[in-house]
């Protein structure tokens, strides 16, 4: 079985008799298991203190992103993806991301 395929199961919490007795699929798993925080960044805007202790309720921030732009998605402060922002629940009141890219670690670096 190869690695890939011993992670893919660990991660689904499939284990086989050869991951069980494999030490090494024990610290696969142990890792797969560490909580990270996943962010989808639609955007950013810069402005002056003044002009931000002036919003209120309703207030509309233009971001720096266009609508149909791919957002970056950052796992732990590093790019890990793009993606199109998607609407998830067929009433429209979630949504999601479908990711269209996924970066390398050279790439992410560049934009972090």
């Amino acid at each position: 079985m190869s690695d890939t395929e011993e992670l893919a199961r660990a991660g689904a919490g499939i284990e086989s008799s050869e991951a069980a007795a494999d030490p090494e699929a024990n610290r696969h798993d142990a890792i797969l298991r560490i909580p990270v925080t996943v962010q989808v960044v639609l955007g950013s805007a810069r402005m002056p203190v003044a002009h931000l202790m002036k919003l209120g309720r309703g207030a509309v921030v233009a971001l720096d992103q266009r609508v149909g732009e791919p957002v970056n998605i950052v796992v732990n402060g590093r790019i890990v993806a793009r993606g199109e922002v998607v609407v998830v629940d067929e009433d429209n009141s979630r949504f999601g991301v479908s990711l269209t890219e996924i970066v390398g670690s050279s790439d992410a670096d560049a934009f972090v």
